[in-house]
């Protein structure tokens, strides 16, 4: 006899779930009203019953999540009482991992950047290097923010993809060596004694981009990430996009150039092989701008060239600035791909290469997605970079937290299996 199956999107709910998704729609529609919301304004956002909103209004209060900030008046009758996030209701950690730099930040609730830091990525870039430098750097992070340690809801991590989320590992990243399969979540939270969170960092850096500098006029979008290596995270009707395996957004190996170098996955001209920042030295090297890289050189290496190009560009020096807008016009081929594939409303460019990039990219990329738009008679994507700061992945991480147990998702609404 056949087994019948029911698609998980189509399984029901039991009660306590609704209580507790109807918890998150309501802390998340707070949060992302900077001015506050009264509860009359509340069930009209959100379409629960006020008897709904007070009960679940007063779980918070308890919880020490929202306060209530002041009356307000709202047309006829007396002035209602305004709740708002409260910043040190919760806090969590988030540190990113890049093959050049490891950069650290504590959030509170509201998103806003209580102490960060950054530090070089151990030269070797060996796993157990990189876990005890991260592991003392959260520590002294902590307990110099002087965060209630009781308030400090968990640790999240961003790492360059492939990653298995089940399992918590980093999977052979193409630029950290020797990085098979490493245990990063157990580790660190076996270390630091705090729950971890682990995601792309790429994902991180659209759940930042949602957290704290989230619009509700645009629901779909992608995030550039741009590191030693480059990535996109989407955001699809305001809930981030993680694909079947939790590795969305993987886009080195589009072709952006078919007359391109090589790469190894045996086409010609893809972003990999032609945009990230070690094939721009490696351009300058060539054109005499700085020291060629050898293959033994680390990210910090790889960055320290990448700035030294920049500056030449900066300087006027043509070839310099020819490199810079050569790369643009190839990655916006990779961009347009991605906008015309998932019809994105906005293309956000970040992270720790991007402040570098930004003004030879913003001057050429806008004309080039809005050229290659498939729906530009109807809407053209607008481009701009991130709000968050060159910090994205590191805030990102530590909103990985915070999405985690506040946010809002539908599989909250599932029955366990």
């Amino acid at each position: 006899m056949t087994e019948l199956r029911t698609p998980a999107s189509r399984r029901g709910t039991n009660l306590p779930k609704m209580g507790d998704f109807n918890l998150t729609v309501i802390l998340d529609t707070i949060r992302r009203s900077p001015n506050g919301l009264s509860r009359v304004e509340l069930a009209g956002l959100v379409g629960l019953s006020p008897q709904t909103i007070s009960n679940i209004s007063r779980r918070l209060l308890d919880q020490g999540l929202i306060v209530e900030a002041g009356k307000a008046g709202v047309g006829p009758g007396k002035p209602r009482t305004i709740l708002r996030l409260n910043p040190s209701g919760m806090y969590a950690v988030g540190v990113h991992v890049d093959p050049a730099v490891i950069s650290f930040s504590v959030l509170d609730l509201t998103g806003k950047v209580v102490l960060d830091s950054k530090i070089d990525t151990p030269e070797a870039g060996e796993p157990t290097a990189v876990m005890a430098a991260i592991v003392f750097e959260v520590q002294r992070l902590i307990e110099e923010s002087g965060v209630d340690p009781v308030k400090l809801t968990g640790l999240g991590v961003a790492a360059p993809g492939p990653i298995d989320l089940d399992a918590g590992t980093v999977v052979n990243p193409p630029l950290l060596e020797g990085w098979t399969r490493v245990h990063l979540r157990d580790a660190l939270s076996k270390a630091t004694g705090l729950p971890v969170v682990l995601d792309k960092d790429v994902t991180a850096a659209a759940v930042a981009e949602t957290w704290v500098a989230g619009d509700n006029a645009s629901s779909n979008f992608g995030v550039f990430y741009m590191g030693t290596g480059i990535g996109c995270g989407l955001v699809l009707n305001d809930e981030v996009f993680r694909g079947a395996s939790g590795n969305a957004g993987e886009m080195g190996h589009i072709v952006v150039d078919p007359e391109g170098p090589p790469c190894d996955c045996g086409l010609n001209g893809c972003v990999k092989s032609t945009v990230i920042p070690r094939v721009l030295v490696d351009a300058g090297a060539k054109a005499g701008l700085v020291e060629p890289l050898t293959e033994g050189d680390s990210g910090v290496v790889v960055q320290e060239r990448f700035n030294k190009l920049c500056d030449a560009a900066d300087g006027g020096n043509e070839d310099a600035v020819a490199i810079l807008d050569r790369s643009a016009l190839h990655l916006s081929r990779a961009v347009s791909v991605i906008a015309n594939a998932m019809d994105l409303d906005r293309v956000v460019f970040g992270g720790p290469f991007w402040t570098r990039l930004a003004p030879y990219y913003l001057n050429r990329v806008p004309e080039q997605v809005a050229h290659g738009a498939d729906a530009r008679d109807i809407h053209v994507p607008q481009v701009v970079g991130s709000r968050v700061g060159e910090d994205v992945g590191a805030i990102g991480a530590a909103c990985l937290v915070l999405e985690h147990a506040l946010a809002p998702r539908s599989e909250r609404l599932l029955l366990g299996g």
